[in-house]
Order: C-alpha cells, then sequence, then structure tokens
C-alpha cells in the first residue's frame, strides 16, 4: 500500500476558506494559522495521510525551519524562497512508487507543475470539503459508539425488560 501524502499551500488555503479569509482580514493571520492546523491535525488522524504545511516567509520573515504542531509537520520557507518553489520540489522529490502526493492548493501554475511530477491535486476548496467531511463521520462514528457504550452498559434478559415496560406503562398512566 502506497503512503500517502499530502501537502498544503498554507496560506493559499487560508486565503480561500471564508472562515480562515475572514479571519486574515480581521488582522488575525496567527489564528488563522492555528484553525488550519487544528483541521488538518484532526483529518490526518482520520485520513491517515501524512500532511505537511508550507508557509513561505511573506507574512513571517526569518529563518526557515520545519516544526511539528499537533503531529503536522509545518515548514517556513526562507526568506527568498517562496512556498510554491517549495512544495514543487518537495512534490517532486517525495513522489514514487511507494509515496503518492497529494497537493492542495488553487494556484493554477502550481497546479501543472503538480501534475507534471506525477503528483495529484485538490483544491483548496475541495480539502475543505475533504475537511468538513470528515468532521461529520468523526461525529458520526464517535455516536454510534457511545450508543453502543451506553446500551452495552444494562443488560437485560427478556423477562427483566418486559417488567421495566410494565412498569413504565403504569406511571404513565398514573
Amino acid at each position: 500500500m502506497k503512503k500517502e501524502l499530502l501537502i498544503v499551500d498554507g496560506y493559499n488555503v487560508i486565503g480561500d476558506w471564508p472562515e480562515l479569509n475572514q479571519l486574515q482580514r480581521k488582522d488575525q493571520l496567527a489564528e488563522a494559522r492555528d484553525q488550519l492546523l487544528w483541521d488538518l491535525s484532526e483529518y490526518q488522524k482520520y485520513s491517515g495521510k501524512e500532511v505537511i504545511v508550507v508557509f513561505d516567509a511573506m507574512y513571517v520573515p526569518g529563518n526557515a525551519r520545519t516544526v511539528q504542531v499537533r503531529n503536522v509537520q509545518v515548514v517556513w520557507t526562507s526568506k527568498n524562497e517562496t512556498a510554491d518553489s517549495y512544495i514543487e520540489a518537495l512534490a517532486t522529490r517525495e513522489q514514487s512508487l511507494f509515496t503518492q502526493v497529494e497537493v492542495a492548493t488553487s494556484d493554477h501554475a502550481e497546479q501543472w507543475t503538480i501534475f507534471s511530477a506525477g503528483a495529484l491535486r485538490i483544491s483548496a476548496r475541495e480539502l475543505l470539503r475533504e475537511v468538513r467531511r470528515s468532521k461529520v463521520e468523526i461525529k458520526q462514528e464517535t455516536k454510534t459508539y457511545h450508543d453502543q457504550s451506553l446500551g452495552n452498559r444494562i443488560n437485560f434478559n427478556e423477562t427483566e425488560a418486559q417488567k421495566l415496560r410494565d412498569l413504565y406503562r403504569r406511571l404513565n398512566q398514573d
């Protein structure tokens, strides 16, 4: 089975996801980044894909660095390196018989470069739909698990269950 690697163009996604874009417009870019990383961390756990988020130095100047945030690898490019060029090189390097690379960006020029490297692309909006769908599925699975565990806590045989139903009917009649 191939390893799945999702590389996310961080600022491109922030600019395209309505809630994150709204935070960015209110000068709350750090909060938008945190929310993106939170959502992608949850998505990574559910999907099984390894996620790398790349931010360029456009908004946070400084030395290039890579950190782990909520088990998501976060890359900050160097001052003179764009996220696009970093992502293109990373996708080309990682795409192999053993690794399927998918890049989340709505930048059309970057998408064509990604295709030529053999990687897949997903638009920022498509990623948003996948993240939202995974959240719904997580809630459903959690509810099912919770409901099953509640049902398994009380085990009545049929005679006891009938006595409880009779008691319930008598109490509701009064």
